[in-house]
């Protein structure tokens, strides 16, 4: 009877305990309820969703200054940046998305330290599939000739491709840098980050296009500098005391389980590219100009 009694009691104990500001949420009503989880869901996404904003938008701002110099520049950049750039940006991006799994694991079971490695683990197989991925620049040219472009257009977008080497490897550590920033809730971080390169690439765009005149190129090497700052800026706060906790120094810790770690951000790389690049390699099929940049747009938008 009183092994019953016992288990009873077992069942009517809670098995979270609520605090005292999650008591008073319970009482009130629904519209304050959500309201005040709104305020916390915003104050995570905002940030985020400013940045995406930002980041997206120092691509279109650098499209629109290099229509500015004519139909062949405006074409050559669009197709410079969602088919060669793009193709590699929606694998990349995909393979560091495995990190937010990663660390968000990490942070919960408040192993700290595992944050800083996971992200140098990232850093490392980022950078090999990078190297792999290069041909796709340097040979942009005749891969785009043989895809059907222009030779003026595939001319054009080879050589804007080339200058955009330095763009393709800013991604190996910003992507990281991101979820690494994200999974601690260090959002409000990468907004700043992103707003002072948005203003930068403006200034720097107009500088180099409108005053000095410095044609196609300047549009490719104004979006390398200005996505190098995001870099920068994010490693900046994160080594220099941002994150006492989660980054303790490069370690040897790193480079193991690398495997493990190129399988897991395979899988998620592959999906993601296989979304952001299918209509973009689509497009290049089309014999019409204006309408295949129109769909490289609408893909990218995606």
């Amino acid at each position: 009877m009183e092994n019953k009694e016992s288990l009873i009691g077992e069942e009517t104990v809670p098995l979270l305990q609520l605090e005292g500001d999650e008591k008073d949420s319970v009482n009130q009503d629904l519209v304050t309820r959500v309201w005040i989880e709104s305020k916390k869901l915003w104050h995570i996404v905002g940030p985020s969703i400013f940045s995406r904003v930002a980041s997206y938008s120092m691509f279109v701002i650098t499209q629109a200054f290099a229509g500015h110099l004519g139909d062949l520049e405006l074409a050559s950049i669009s197709i410079a940046f969602t088919v060669v750039v793009g193709f590699n940006f929606g694998l990349l991006l995909g393979m560091a998305s495995a990190l937010e799994t990663l660390c968000g694991q990490a942070y919960g079971a408040k192993k700290y330290s595992m944050l800083g490695i996971y992200m140098q683990r990232s850093w490392i197989v980022l950078f090999m599939c990078a190297v792999l991925l290069l041909p796709l620049y340097i040979f942009a040219t005749p891969i785009l000739k043989l895809l059907g472009q222009p030779d003026d257009v595939a001319e054009q977008s080879g050589l804007v491709a080339i200058w955009m080497i330095p763009l393709h490897f800013s991604f190996v550590f910003q992507f990281p840098l991101q979820r690494f920033l994200q999974s601690q809730l260090k959002t409000g971080v990468i907004a700043w980050v992103s707003l002072v390169a948005l203003i930068v690439h403006v200034f720097i765009s107009w500088f180099f296009v409108y005053r000095l005149q410095f044609g196609l190129i300047s549009t490719a090497v104004t979006i390398v500098f200005s996505w190098w700052i995001l870099v920068w800026g994010m490693l900046a706060y994160s080594v220099c005391g941002g994150c006492p906790l989660t980054w303790s120094g490069l370690s040897t810790q790193a480079f193991s389980g690398l495997w493990e770690f190129f399988k897991l951000s395979a899988a998620s790389g592959v999906m993601l590219w296989y979304v952001l690049t299918f209509l973009s390699i689509a497009s290049l099929f089309l014999k019409c100009v204006d309408l295949s940049i129109q769909l490289m747009e609408n893909a990218h938008l995606v």
